[in-house]
């Protein structure tokens, strides 16, 4: 048997050309993980939810001197206990039709989130990650252990979509990062069953869970908390939504289970 071995020449060239390949390969590897313009997420539009900092279908239970800042709501339930000792800067809606609307609203919003494309499915902890802009995707539970990091790249109006199909539950201490121009406005979790935040989590970004949210002992939510069925529970946390275009807000004291609120 005889052996054609190329001359140096043509090795030269097919080096040349062996490389030229695996450029395109890790270019097309690239394009496969980053979200493009094209299936990029969108703005989640919130309707009349957007003032609401806390909103739930069951009832808002709050212990210890939490600060909420927006709206704070329940429907079709009727009981807003805890504040005080909390304080709510913004208003107060028990059952009425304010809080009605922004349910249905609340709902439109969830939809929105769980119909957009996915970019990329998640793995079960995203502690430990950087994600630029996109819609990602968890099929069933999610934890976040450490710190889940959102860089934007310089992009102010960079959007990202969580859908995670069962419970989203983070550990004590925790936190998600804004970098490089991101902002809590355009963060949204698409929750499908209940959110937990562990003791002093630093979140960021409007959760809509399906079920119910619980914000242990400490933590701190830059953007709101939302659940369609049950129950909000708050432990001397501090929820502020973002102030974003358009936002306004009030300052409510008094006991919003009897419906001695004043508002100023």
């Amino acid at each position: 048997m005889t052996l054609n071995i190329p001359d140096a020449p043509h090795r030269r060239q097919m080096t040349v050309w062996i490389a030229g390949v695996l450029t395109l390969l890790v270019a097309f590897a690239v394009v496969a993980v980053t979200p493009t313009r094209a299936n990029a997420a969108t703005p989640v539009d919130l309707g009349t939810a957007e003032s609401f900092a806390v909103l739930a279908g069951a009832e808002v239970t709050n212990t210890g001197p939490s600060v909420v800042t927006g709206d704070v709501g329940v429907h079709p339930g009727t009981s807003i206990s805890g504040f005080p000792p909390g304080t709510v800067n913004g208003t107060l809606h028990s059952g009425d039709t304010v809080a009605e609307q922004a349910k249905t609203d609340l709902v439109a919003a969830y939809n929105d989130a769980a119909g957009q494309a996915s970019n990329g499915a998640l793995p079960p902890d995203a502690g430990g990650l950087t994600l630029v802009p996109g819609v990602y995707t968890r099929s069933s539970s999610l934890g976040l252990t450490g710190t889940l990091t959102l860089d934007a790249q310089g992009d102010p109006n960079a959007v990202w979509v969580f859908q995670v199909g069962s419970t989203l539950t983070t550990a004590s201490n925790s936190s998600v990062s804004l970098i490089n121009g991101a902002s809590p406005c355009n963060v949204f979790w698409q929750i499908g069953s209940s959110a937990t935040l562990g003791t002093g989590t630093t979140f960021v970004g409007t959760i809509m869970a399906k079920a119910a949210i619980t914000v242990t002992t400490g933590a701190t939510i830059d953007g709101r908390a939302l659940a369609e069925v049950e129950a909000v529970t708050l432990d001397t946390n501090r929820i502020t939504r973002p102030e974003c275009a358009g936002t306004t807000t009030t300052t409510t004291t008094g006991d919003a289970a009897t419906g001695d609120a004043a508002t100023g």
